[in-house]
């Protein structure tokens, strides 16, 4: 099978040409459903397995969201469960906070030990959120008796909250504390290549008490404006005389199996409790931190 593997130039790693996006397929298919791409998990698989580890493997997770996002978001829109305003807050947040990551990304962590640590640490408070809201809520989000119910209606939105029924419930949110956290949120995603809308739904699960239902759509919607902004600052805004673009290759390869994974995902996440989609989504988040953190203690 060595006539499949490929050479990428500004990598510089040689892979199996199906290996990237059998990957990308079977992570974002279930990361997918609670609105995060898997670009946080693809990081991880970049650095560590292909061994891809200059600042460019952030652009290249920014050129795979912008491939993989649109699947999954055209499933959300076209059953009806993305809250535009919610969309909105989350994008005006995370987007200034992309050219401040990428800054702090290039100056301050462009060493990958420290880079894995610093990741590892946001995944670990992320993973510790969702676990204490799996474990302190005994409700969860009831079925749909119907397609209707399970749609994003009654919509409003002001400077001070935002509104929004589903599933026969009234969901309400502060608007400028979401924009707030949207901001925070967009420089750490900035650093970490994910676009922002990755990090800001568990978020918006256990801090704002979301549907994730609801989140998804809107966090993945989010997820790609900033990443186009990304990849537009990694390639074209160079940082000590130094522009550090994606490769192209595999970040397309990686795109495709994304595109697949998320629509699927976001298709069948209706069949899953939302119980189960935040024990999965904190388990993966967990597990990575952990790895990342012990292999940079391991080295002290």
């Amino acid at each position: 099978m060595d006539f499949l593997n490929i050479h990428f130039m500004v990598s510089g790693i040689t892979v199996n040409i199906l290996i990237p996006p059998l990957v990308a397929f079977a992570i974002s298919f279930f990361t997918s459903m609670g609105g995060v791409s898997g670009a946080f998990l693809i990081v991880p698989f970049q650095m560590s397995i292909l061994g891809f580890t200059t600042p460019s493997v952030s652009s290249t997770n920014f050129l795979y969201n912008i491939i993989g996002i649109p699947g999954g978001v055209y499933r959300y829109i076209k059953e009806g469960r993305i809250s535009w305003p919610l969309t909105w807050v989350i994008i005006a947040g995370t987007l200034p906070g992309v050219f401040f990551g990428y800054a702090i990304r290039i100056k301050y962590l462009p060493n990958p030990s420290t880079f894995k640590f610093f990741v590892g640490m946001v995944l670990f408070y992320i993973g510790l959120r969702l676990f204490k809201g799996f474990f302190g809520a005994k409700s969860d989000i009831k079925k749909p008796q119907n397609n209707d119910s399970f749609k994003v209606t009654n919509v409003s939105f002001n400077l001070n909250r935002v509104g929004y029924d589903f599933n026969n419930q009234r969901v309400t949110f502060s608007t400028k504390g979401m924009f707030l956290l949207a901001s925070v949120v967009g420089i750490i995603g900035g650093i970490y290549g994910i676009g922002g809308g990755a990090i800001i739904a568990p978020f918006c699960v256990t801090v704002f008490r979301l549907p994730v239902y609801t989140v998804s759509g809107a966090a993945l919607m989010g997820t790609f404006i900033t990443s186009i902004a990304g990849i537009f600052i990694y390639t074209f805004m160079p940082m000590g005389g130094i522009v550090y673009p994606p490769d192209w290759g595999l970040g397309i390869l990686f795109g495709l199996g994304g595109l697949a994974g998320m629509y699927l995902g976001a298709k069948c996440q209706r069949y899953f409790s939302e119980r189960f989609i935040k024990t999965m989504l904190g388990a993966l988040i967990l597990f990575v931190s952990i790895d990342y953190i012990y292999q940079f203690v391991g080295k002290m």
